[in-house]
C-alpha cells in the first residue's frame, strides 16, 4: 500500500513538474508562481454558466437594505481592484470580468466568488459580518480568490493528477462527469483529503492578505477582520484538526493578518 502511495505521488509530482514548466502564471501582489492549464476564457465561460444556473435555483433575499449593501461593498472594491490592477499593468489579469453581487435568503453563513467576479453572499453570513466594513473583509477575501486564479489552479492540479490533459473542451467531451466533479472541488463544492489540501490551505492565507489590502484600498479598515474572524472561530461545531481541513486553523489565520496587517494598513486611506 505504501509503495503504491509513493509511486502515485511521485507520479503526480512528476505531472504537475512538467506542466508547471509550460503553464506557469504569476499572483498579483504576492508575486507566486502558480500552474494554470486552463483557460481564462473557457474559466470564465463555465463559471458565468454555473453562476447563472446557481442563480435560477437560489432565492434571492428580499431585503433591500441588505442585498444593497453587499452589492454597493462589492462595487466599491471591485472598482479600487481594477484601479488598482492598471496602476500596475495588471489589467490584461482581469480582462473579461464581468462583476456581479448576489444576496442568497440562505441561513448558511457562506460567500464565494467564481472566476470572472461573479460574487454570491448567504443571508447567513450577514451575522457575522455585522456591518459592511465586516461585509468587506469577507467581500475583499473573495474577490481576491478570483482575481489571483484560486479556482483555475486547483481546477489545473487535479486536472493534472487525474491525467485529463491540458484542454477544457476536450475533457468536458471525453469525461464530462469527472470534468464536472474536479470544478466542483475547485471551488469548494467537495472535499477532498490529501495531497491537494495544503495548496487550498496556502490560497486561503494568499486571499486573506490580497483582501486586506483590497478593502483598504476601497476605503474600509483592514483591522476589522481580526473582530470578524474572532467571530468566526467561535462559531459551535466540532472542526477537523488544521492538516485535514481546507482553511487554517482560526488561530493560525488570525495570528497571520496581525503579521500582515501592517502592509495592509500602508494602502487605507480614512
Amino acid at each position: 500500500m505504501q509503495k503504491r502511495m509513493k509511486k502515485w505521488l511521485l507520479g503526480a509530482s512528476t505531472i504537475l513538474c512538467l506542466v508547471a514548466a509550460i503553464s506557469c502564471s504569476t499572483v498579483p501582489i504576492t508575486g507566486r508562481k502558480q500552474i494554470n492549464l486552463v483557460s481564462d476564457s473557457e474559466m470564465m465561460a463555465m463559471s458565468f454558466t454555473n453562476y447563472d444556473q446557481f442563480l435560477k435555483e437560489n432565492k434571492l433575499s428580499t431585503n433591500k437594505e441588505q442585498t444593497e449593501m453587499v452589492k454597493r461593498c462589492g462595487e466599491k472594491i471591485a472598482k479600487a481592484v481594477e484601479t488598482f490592477m492598471a496602476e500596475k499593468g495588471w489589467s490584461d489579469q482581469i480582462s473579461g470580468f464581468e462583476w456581479e453581487f448576489n444576496l442568497v435568503d440562505d441561513e448558511t453563513p457562506n460567500a464565494w466568488c467564481m472566476p470572472g467576479g461573479k460574487v454570491v453572499f448567504y443571508t447567513g453570513i450577514l451575522s457575522l459580518t455585522q456591518d459592511e466594513e465586516g461585509l468587506a473583509v469577507v467581500m475583499g477575501h473573495e474577490i481576491a480568490h478570483a482575481i489571483a486564479k484560486h479556482g483555475n489552479e486547483r481546477m489545473s492540479q487535479q486536472m493534472a493528477v487525474q491525467g485529463l490533459g491540458t484542454a477544457l473542451a476536450v475533457a468536458i467531451d471525453e469525461k464530462p462527469e469527472e470534468t464536472k466533479a474536479i470544478y466542483m472541488t475547485a471551488f469548494g463544492l467537495g472535499s477532498q483529503v490529501g495531497v491537494m489540501l495544503p495548496y487550498s490551505r496556502m490560497h486561503e492565507t494568499e486571499a486573506d492578505k490580497m483582501g486586506l489590502i483590497f478593502m483598504a484600498l476601497a476605503g474600509y479598515n483592514p483591522e476589522a477582520s481580526i473582530p470578524f474572524w474572532t467571530r468566526m472561530s467561535q462559531m459551535g461545531g466540532q472542526k477537523p484538526p488544521e492538516f485535514l481541513s481546507t482553511h487554517p486553523a482560526d488561530q493560525t489565520r488570525i495570528n497571520d493578518l496581525k503579521a500582515y496587517m501592517p502592509e495592509a494598513l500602508k494602502y487605507y486611506k480614512k
